[in-house]
């Protein structure tokens, strides 16, 4: 019989009274592998870290449970466990990346999509403003493209005033959601204009990152955001 008591119930966790929640999010994983693309990974692993972070009082209590996140999975050693990781150490919070991507290497044997390696690997296109009314804010849209052009989607964040986010979305279907924003601009129900690259990147920087805590909607695409903002040229 083990003497060490962690030896039965797990690895060390700063939290360990959330030990079967990270042991949950282990077993979720293996959907992961199954997944059409980087894309649908990076949507789903930011849904986990929004459910992670709106239940978690603080910002030191945010890391210690990513970091607890990290150690459960690395523990756990399955193929959707380490494509788990591999996404974290791609789109999760910066803190975090470097753990995760160790923890992802130590889990090499098991094998992983075809996809993985284009996880967080996007580049920005254009940028476009949306006003539909004084009283409905701004919502901003930024494209991004996968390496080789692929992949087009988009980050559509609603601001309200004094630019508090209230509604932040992954549009996977970037032509579709241009072309009805036109309709509606031809209807006189809204305006739609380019906007400035190096300004959208600092004024979303500041939305993604600048509050305790956030809508509750809001938290599902928030990791994926604040990844995708600071991939965004200015300041």
């Amino acid at each position: 019989m083990p003497s060490d008591v962690s030896a039965v119930q797990g690895p060390r966790l700063t939290f360990p009274g959330l030990r079967e929640v990270y042991r949950a999010y282990a077993r979720a994983a293996g959907e992961l592998p199954g997944l059409p693309g980087a894309l649908q990974a990076e949507v789903w692993t930011s849904a986990q870290l929004g459910a992670l972070e709106s239940a978690a009082p603080h910002a030191e209590g945010r890391r210690a449970a990513v970091s607890d996140l990290i150690t459960t999975l690395r523990d756990a050693g399955t193929p959707g466990a380490r494509t788990f990781l591999r996404a974290l150490a791609a789109i999760g919070p910066t803190g975090a990346r470097r753990a995760a991507g160790r923890a992802a290497g130590e889990l090499a044997a098991q094998p992983e999509p075809e996809w993985a390696g284009s996880l967080g690997t996007v580049t920005p296109g254009l940028a476009w403003l949306i006003q539909e009314g004084p009283l409905d804010g701004d919502r901003l849209v930024c494209e991004f493209r996968y390496e080789g052009g692929t992949g087009l989607h988009a980050l559509a964040v609603r601001l309200s005033y004094g630019d508090a986010p209230t509604e932040i979305v992954i549009v996977g279907d970037v032509p579709g959601m241009m072309a009805a924003a036109r309709k509606a601009m031809q209807a006189e129900l809204c305006v739609v204009q380019p906007y400035d690259a190096a300004a959208v990147g600092p004024r979303l920087r500041a939305a993604l990152y600048g509050a305790e805590t956030y809508p509750e909607d809001c938290y599902p695409a928030l990791a994926l955001a604040r990844h995708r903002a600071s991939l965004l040229p200015g300041g």
